[in-house]
């Protein structure tokens, strides 16, 4: 049996708070959280005095330190999924750009590789295209945009588990492909999209419940039509995707999207590219060039037309608590249950008896100390 305790810890888990906590884990599970350090958590592992938070989960990630899920190279899948441990992230979704299916076939068999020992969780994989709208590609590349197609979902699916596929819904068989992948548990997402509420609103009807990097790339606000950003926030139960760098959407669209929906229907991505972690310089995206500058922010070198993203998720979350002031036990939950609920998974995303044991262990800056993984601590700082 592997057991393991950690004591002294400012434990934080969606609508709780223990200043001085103790939390016992067995095989991969929490068993026991305490207040003080009870007799059972005697000589436990000291975090002093350190944030202890549900591990971060990303469902939104092309790349990091140079390489890219979709390089379709096992080796670089392994540098992701080990380096995001450096954020607190201990799950991702691997995410896909619009390409050819020979190459997302590639990508999908690089990460079936990942022997998940020694980086953070992969469940399963995040399609983002190719099934877009050509006229809202944003960075990705139009040469390769397609109508939905499920039986290609279904050809990837076979290779490693699909668990998103994120397309616009308002294009040619869209509705259907909403059907066809809830039918096969597999979350639909819009974006990349120019629905009207209307359009949106009959994809609403068959189950679509889920916006990708809300904002960017779907149809705005409008007084004569809501769009899809309009309809993200009007229906409550909506989830939403939300890249809080500062740049993909303003701080008061950060502090709005969170006063309408709450952070139980909010989840932070990174939407990272491959320059995650890396210097300012030459990138690409999807084969497009991409510069990234000294603000971080990843640009197209043809239009200046942001590509991705630089962030980390424990960067995201000091935004949103700096921004909207929430309580710590409030912004928690857009770090990892939010999603975890929209994917189905019950024992993520809290701190309690009856979980899995995936924690980030942050300093008081929100820089990452330790994360934990299926009970293992997998990362330290230092």
């Amino acid at each position: 049996m592997k057991r393991e305790i950690f004591c002294h810890c400012h434990l934080v888990t969606p609508g709780a708070e223990i200043a001085d906590a103790a939390i016992e884990i067995e095989n991969g599970m929490i068993v026991r959280v305490g207040q003080g350090t009870p007799s059972w958590a005697l000589g436990g592992r000291d975090v002093a005095g350190r944030l202890v938070l549900p591990g971060f989960i990303d469902v939104h990630c092309h790349g990091r330190n140079n390489v890219d899920f979709s390089d379709g190279d096992a080796e670089a899948v392994a540098i992701i999924a080990e380096n995001k441990l450096a954020e607190g992230v201990t799950t991702v979704l691997p995410t896909t750009l619009t390409l050819p299916e020979t190459n997302l076939a590639a990508a999908l068999r690089a990460v079936a590789a990942y022997d998940g020992r020694r980086g953070c969780r992969i469940p399963g994989v995040h399609l983002e295209g190719p099934f877009i709208n050509p006229k809202c590609v944003g960075a990705q590349n139009p040469e390769f945009v397609r109508k939905p197609d499920i039986a290609e979902v279904d050809r990837l699916n076979a290779i490693f588990p699909v668990k998103k596929v994120t397309f616009a819904m308002e294009t040619e068989g869209g509705n259907d492909l909403i059907v066809e992948l809830l039918r096969r548990e597999i979350v639909p997402s819009c974006t990349h999209s120019a629905a009207t509420a209307r359009e949106f609103a009959s994809g609403y009807a068959l189950g679509l419940r889920n916006l990708s990097h809300f904002c960017n790339q779907m149809t705005p606000l409008h007084h004569r039509d809501i769009g899809l950003v309009g309809s993200g926030l009007l229906y409550g139960d909506l989830n939403l995707e939300l890249i809080c760098d500062k740049l993909h959407i303003s701080p008061e669209m950060i502090k709005l999207v969170f006063k309408v929906k709450g952070a139980d229907r909010v989840m932070l991505i990174t939407d990272a590219m491959r320059a995650a972690g890396m210097p300012e310089g030459e990138y690409t995206l999807g084969g497009l060039p991409v510069h990234v500058g000294a603000d971080g922010a990843a640009r197209l070198t043809s239009n200046g037309a942001l590509a991705g993203s630089t962030l980390l998720i424990s960067t995201a979350l000091k935004n949103v608590v700096e921004v909207t002031g929430l309580p710590l036990t409030e912004a928690v939950k857009s770090t990892s249950l939010t999603a975890a609920r929209s994917l189905g998974w019950t024992k993520f995303g809290r701190i309690e008896p009856g979980c899995v044991a995936d924690l980030a262990v942050l300093n008081d800056d929100y820089s990452v100390a330790m994360t934990v993984v299926d009970g293992e601590i997998r990362y330290r700082h230092g």
